[in-house]
């Protein structure tokens, strides 16, 4: 997508320097900051610090991160050293561990000499296929916001209600929940979104910045004015991203998202997930009991950075001093309250039936 007019994805490879660069999320959406990524330690501070965040974009990251592995070390040792170094960075975005498998299982059988090439190859391949999936899934989606749109009257906007960051900084470009906004807006559907601070870290703005950037209609809102807005009739689809979903439906994202999907249920709200396909988990059915749940540091809740009135980006405590924090970074929405996922290949029910009639190639997996 574009900045200031320049279209960037989340990350790129140069191949000038022969490094990654990755946009600095951390400094959003009051700073715009490009980083070089040099070391394997990078790429694991890149991913545990969210300076790259979103679970397609920590898998794309990781991805990068092998092949600079096999240039360094090209040996089966150093690259399974590799693969549990990165995947020890976040616990609950099955992506990463995807595209490390993937890594792993498509360099291990070629020689030593071959890996580094290959696994840079491999990395622009995965980064590549992430940029067309998002682009499907907004085609699916932008199918919904067409019908709805249809209903109303000449140039009355859709409305949307999103959660978190799904946009293009979550991904390589495009975004999953996103994306049926950015191609609604681009074939001249009216839409206004309302977008959810999500607290802690208020990715939310993120949100904002990406859609002011691309003219789209939108308020930044508390995260808890959204059940306010369904009751009101003010909200006409709810459109959330995942980080992890089972093979069931059952749906991981960003803490609150839950919370969203009861709102829902209860205004007769629909409630839609936007789903890459490396983001199902075949191996786990019930999400609850199944899925790890991220606990981040307290500072995240007990400080909040923003923009002071003179420029800077500051950070400043809004707890009494003392009081700890608890921070468990994603929650899990059950099955029964999604309305229906939005995948590259189409939409379908929240549902083990669902899933495996669009991803038939990928449901014999067996659950753990």
């Amino acid at each position: 997508m574009k900045v200031d007019g320049t279209h960037y994805r989340s990350l790129w490879w140069d191949h000038d320097r022969d490094a990654l660069q990755i946009i600095d999320q951390r400094w959003l959406p009051h700073d715009f900051r490009i980083q070089q990524v040099v070391t394997l330690q990078d790429f694991a501070d890149a991913i545990v610090e969210m300076r790259v965040r979103g679970a397609p974009l920590i898998g794309a990251t990781a991805a990068y991160g092998m092949a600079l592995a096999m240039r360094l070390d090209p040996s089966d040792a150093a690259m399974d050293q590799a693969w549990g170094f990165l995947n020890a960075t976040r616990p609950t975005a099955v992506n990463l561990r995807w595209a490390l498998d993937r890594c792993r299982v498509h360099l291990r059988p070629l020689e030593q000499k071959q890996r580094a090439p290959a696994a840079l190859a491999l990395a622009h391949e995965i980064a590549d296929e992430d940029v067309e999936i998002n682009r499907s899934i907004g085609a699916h989606g932008l199918d919904l916001i067409r019908k709805i749109a249809a209903g109303k009257s000449a140039g009355e906007p859709v409305r949307l209600l999103t959660h978190c960051n799904a946009g293009w900084l979550a991904t390589v470009d495009w975004g999953t929940a996103t994306s049926p906004m950015y191609q609604a807006h681009e074939a001249g559907i009216p839409i206004h979104v309302w977008v959810d601070e999500t607290r802690p870290r208020n990715q939310g703005a993120l949100t904002a910045w990406e859609l002011g950037s691309h003219g789209i209609s939108h308020s930044y809102i508390s995260d808890n004015a959204g059940g306010h807005l369904m009751q009101h009739g003010q909200v006409d689809l709810v459109i959330t991203g995942t980080d992890r979903t089972t093979r069931r439906g059952d749906v991981c994202n960003k803490i609150g998202t839950y919370l969203k999907a009861l709102a829902a249920k209860d205004n007769g709200v629909p409630f839609y997930v936007a789903l890459p396909s490396p983001t199902i988990d075949w191996t786990v059915s019930d999400g609850i009991s199944g899925i790890p749940i991220e606990e981040r540091g307290e500072r995240e809740i007990t400080h909040v950075q923003g923009k002071t009135e003179y420029g800077g980006i500051a950070n400043v405590q809004v707890t009494p001093d003392g009081t700890p924090g608890g921070n468990p970074a994603f929650d899990v929405t059950p099955n029964r309250l999604v309305t229906g996922l939005i995948t590259e290949r189409g939409i379908c029910s929240a549902t083990e039936e669902g899933l495996a009639g669009l991803f038939p190639d990928m449901a014999s997996v067996e659950p753990a």
